[in-house]
């Protein structure tokens, strides 16, 4: 039987990029069931219907979910109580689908429509102003974001991340060489 590729693998995983399967976003997972280093019953924001998907696609036995990757559960989603956010920032870069915005020493929101319910904003969060419900207790009816939206927008984060990291790597770079002929 021919390896399934992990193009179609990550296709039917949700793209939350909340790296609770144990590595840094859907696409790597997919790479690692792919390649025979991980099970398919990794993935939370998933649960049973991608298992069984992935079962299916695989020619495998589906497997319950991993209680050592969480629970499956309703969908998610963050909100900040805007009147505790001090405008700290730190909820933004771990957002793998950017879905929050605000600036420093601001009151930060979270943009409902593309909020994966990943989770990975939670943590940082020094005032713990951010706290996930379920997106069906939402007072209005916000469509969940695609798969293909999140995985767009989570390649976008990480190029952003990318460019950010390059640009400040030769700017370094520029002020070293600067230094050293300035002696």
């Amino acid at each position: 039987m021919a390896a399934t590729s992990a193009d179609a693998i990550d296709q039917l995983l949700p793209q939350t990029q909340c790296t609770r399967c144990g590595y840094d976003g859907c696409r790597p997972y997919a790479e690692a069931i792919a390649g025979d280093r991980a099970e398919l019953n990794q993935c939370p924001p998933g649960g049973a219907a991608t298992i069984d998907a992935l079962a299916q696609l695989l020619g495998r036995e589906p497997l319950a979910l991993n209680p050592a990757n969480g629970v499956e559960g309703p969908l998610l989603i963050a909100q900040i109580d805007e009147e505790r956010c001090i405008g700290c920032a730190k909820c933004l870069p771990p957002c793998p689908v950017d879905a929050i915005v605000g600036a420093r020493k601001q009151m930060h929101t979270v943009v409902v429509e593309l909020c994966t319910g990943c989770e990975l904003c939670v943590a940082p969060c020094p005032v713990d102003c951010i706290v996930m419900l379920p997106r069906a207790a939402l007072k209005n009816e916000f469509a969940e974001p695609t798969p293909p939206l999140n995985r767009e927008r989570f390649a976008a984060h990480n190029a952003r991340n990318e460019r950010r990291a390059q640009a400040q790597a030769e700017l370094l770079t520029s002020r070293k060489r600067d230094a050293a002929s300035a002696q």
